[in-house]
């Protein structure tokens, strides 16, 4: 949870019930506002300041399911926890279908079960509010055929595709694999006027030299050995629309001589004919090679470097936007839940926090599968750290000798701060952990903690016992 102290309001008749409860939970590190006249409770909820309510049953004036009943009628997320001395079956029952988040007895058996129920209430409050203010941003955010972004990097992106797509220019897309450098294709070629045209896209290192060349600018029969008939080329498939050229950087020598001749005459030769065929194809093309170093060392002609450097947009690693980690997590989420029929809707600050401290080697096309995969194996609405992939969960950046390796400069102090005590205290767990061999117990001693918290802070680390 974030630094500011959870607000409960705590409703109970009995005074001496009321002093307990809230020393309680104020020892806990909430903030308390005591009532035993349910229809104050009732009036002060309303100014919205609250994030949990914990109300008795049994109360004059009003009892503590209307009290519930009135609550979610007029705030349907706040969460509200039910306990009485008289439990029976009906009123569970009564108080779970008005949509109270948990129901406890007096007297409890341990003490520490009121403060564990209201630190999950307000945490799933905290979630519900953030997935609340992720939708709102998404709304606001510009969407290119699937990106999203908020960030500086990503705004500017935006920017230049609005300003290119409408036009004619060969556009040479660069970034690390897995950032969407085709996405990029698709929103030049659809935001622009040949957006009615044919979009082609051909992963130019998936296929070898002759396959390539065959699929480019096609062939006749007989060009070559299994070549039965006749064979139209992608750039003829394109015509009057674009060619998206992924991974530029790796065709022949051979290749970039036939592509050039395209590029500057606007015709193609079908492998094994003398005969050109006039197209009207824009061309983009995409690399992570640095093209550069490629031309200087002689393995990228220079010229086609040129003709293909009309326009150069460069795409932002994952790691360089961290603002948007969240944004695009819960973009997923909406996404695969629907498209799985599961009512997934939120990430645990647990889960998110070693989101936003990986290292996204992958970019976004590695935090999509984490997230599906994650929506696969969630039990609940709430993504949390066991259903993140094992290479997240080790992450090499969560140990505190790599504390002063995050990124966090972009970060304000409070967030800093929060990331660099999860790192510490996830390194300091699994430490003691493996220290002891995995005996929970006996780590909990070594620390000096209470089992129980010993084994939630395990959980919110995403430390499996």
């Amino acid at each position: 949870m974030s630094d500011v102290q959870p607000k409960v309001l705590l409703i109970d008749d009995d005074k001496v019930i009321l002093r307990a409860f809230t020393e309680i939970l104020k020892r806990a590190g909430f903030e308390v506002v005591p009532i035993s006249d349910p229809l104050d409770g009732v009036a002060i909820a309303k100014d919205g300041s609250i994030d949990v309510v914990v109300t008795d049953i049994t109360m004059p004036n009003l009892s503590g399911i209307e009290v519930l009943r009135q609550f979610k009628a007029a705030q349907p997320d706040l969460e509200v926890i039910v306990i009485t001395g008289n439990a029976t079956v009906e009123t569970a029952s009564e108080a779970v279908r008005l949509g109270a988040f948990d129901y406890l007895t007096k007297p409890l058996e341990r003490v520490e079960d009121l403060a564990m129920r209201v630190s999950r209430a307000a945490e799933r409050r905290v979630l519900k509010r953030r997935t609340v203010e992720l939708e709102k941003a998404l709304d606001g955010v510009r969407v290119f055929e699937g990106m999203i972004g908020q960030s500086a990097p990503m705004q500017a992106v935006f920017k230049l595709v609005e300003t290119v797509a409408p036009t004619t220019a060969t556009v040479l897309i660069r970034g690390e694999t897995g950032t969407g450098k085709e996405l990029v294709a698709r929103a030049l070629h659809y935001r622009g006027p040949r957006k009615n045209k044919p979009f082609v896209a051909v992963n130019c290192s998936a296929l070898t030299e002759t396959l390539l060349e065959s699929e480019l600018f096609g062939h006749v029969k007989g060009a070559f050995t299994g070549a039965v008939g006749m064979k139209r080329g992608l750039f003829e498939a394109a015509d009057g629309g674009t060619l998206f050229l992924d991974e530029i950087g790796d065709i022949s020598a051979a290749t970039q001589v036939k592509l050039l001749r395209v590029l500057q005459e606007g015709e193609v030769r079908k492998v094994g004919s003398n005969d050109v065929v006039k197209v009207d194809t824009r061309v983009i093309a995409a690399t992570h090679v640095d093209l550069e170093k490629a031309k200087a060392e002689g393995e990228f002609r220079e010229d086609l470097y040129y003709r293909l450097n009309v326009i150069t947009l460069t795409l932002p690693s994952l790691r360089d936007r961290p603002t948007d980690i969240p944004l695009v997590a819960q973009h997923f989420v909406d996404h695969y839940a629907k498209k799985m029929g599961k009512k997934v809707n939120s990430i645990s600050s647990a889960a998110m926090e070693l989101l936003l401290s990986n290292a996204w080697t992958g970019n976004v096309r590695e935090l999509q599968h984490a997230i599906e995969r994650a929506v696969i194996l969630a039990q609940g609405e709430t993504i949390d750290p066991a259903g993140l992939p094992e290479q997240i969960l080790n992450g090499k950046r969560g140990a505190p000798s790599d504390v002063g390796q995050l990124d966090l400069l972009h970060l304000p102090f409070a967030r800093a701060k929060e990331l660099t005590v999860r790192a510490f205290e996830r390194h300091y767990i699994s430490k003691m952990l493996e220290k002891t061999s995995g005996n929970i117990s006996a780590a909990a001693l070594a620390s000096g903690m209470d089992r129980s918290n010993f084994r939630r802070a395990m959980k919110e680390c995403g430390l499996r016992e």
